[in-house]
């Protein structure tokens, strides 16, 4: 039985499926465990968010902010961009069941060792508070739909808070599904989505702040595309930009062997 950690898929169903292959992905043996993003911008959400749900039994995911974008556009709230593509699934006749199922999606999930999140965990939390707090999110999410979405978008707070419920679901749903950097301060930044080269000095990589809590795992993430196949401070990004023409990725959780498909869509730039 194996476990592989899977990059942020945004639609890119043929490359998922070379990959599924590369592996020797056995739906009655493996199970994947997703960095979330299954949709948006890709040719091929709807197939993305139909495979997956089929095979439920096999196949986890957390929530990414590309899926968040889809659930809240669905209930009335954002707006869809030129640059969205989940019309196909918008206009599903089971797009009802494939949301339903989508918005009970969790924000963190764990094998053995690692935490496996979107974006990443707030240094400050420890393994058990991050479980919690993306608990209180989903527990909102699940039950008031419509009014976590009314309230999502936005970046403040961008340091943790406790008393307002709003701001402190907003910034932990900002944590998990949006963060690359911080201030050296420690305020959340959500501008920069370039390299680690290129980072200015008064930023840093959210893995790199001092006192991290979750040292003791691996902390499994995607989100950050410019970032590439990152390997260090106990943590893995596996976004590796399939959607902008690089590669998607899989991570052997137990083993820490790394495999890759190249992408079929056109090199460009996020």
């Amino acid at each position: 039985m194996a476990h592989y950690a899977i990059g942020d898929l945004q639609g890119c169903f043929a490359e998922f499926q070379e990959l599924l292959a590369h592996i020797g992905f056995n739906h009655g043996r493996d199970t994947l465990w997703l960095v979330g993003d299954i949709v948006n911008r890709g040719p091929q959400s709807l197939h993305c968010l139909l495979y997956i749900k089929q095979h439920e039994s096999s196949i986890r995911t957390v929530l990414g902010n590309h899926d968040l974008h889809l659930l809240a556009i669905a209930h009335g709230h954002g707006k869809l961009k030129r640059s969205d593509t989940v019309a196909d699934i918008l206009d599903a006749p089971d797009r009802q069941v494939l949301l339903d199922w989508l918005l009970h999606q969790p924000l963190i999930l764990q094998h053995g060792n690692n935490l496996i999140v979107h974006a990443g965990i707030w240094p400050q939390w420890t393994a058990e508070e991050a479980q919690t707090r993306a608990a209180e999110v989903a527990a909102a999410l699940q039950s008031r739909p419509d009014w976590f979405f009314a309230h999502m978008y936005g970046n403040k707070p961008d340091t943790d808070c406790a008393d307002n419920e709003t701001e402190r679901l907003r910034f932990a749903t900002n944590v998990f599904t949006r963060m690359r950097a911080l201030h050296c301060d420690g305020r959340m930044d959500f501008d920069y989505k370039a390299t680690l080269p290129e980072m200015p000095s008064d930023l840093m990589p959210w893995f790199r702040a001092p006192g991290r809590q979750t040292i003791g795992y691996q902390t499994v993430f995607g989100h950050w595309s410019a970032l590439g196949l990152y390997r260090g401070e106990q943590v893995c990004g596996i976004d590796t930009g399939a959607l902008w023409g690089g590669q998607l990725t899989a991570l052997d959780l137990d083993t820490q062997q790394i495999f890759q498909v190249a992408s079929k869509q056109p090199k460009k730039f996020g």
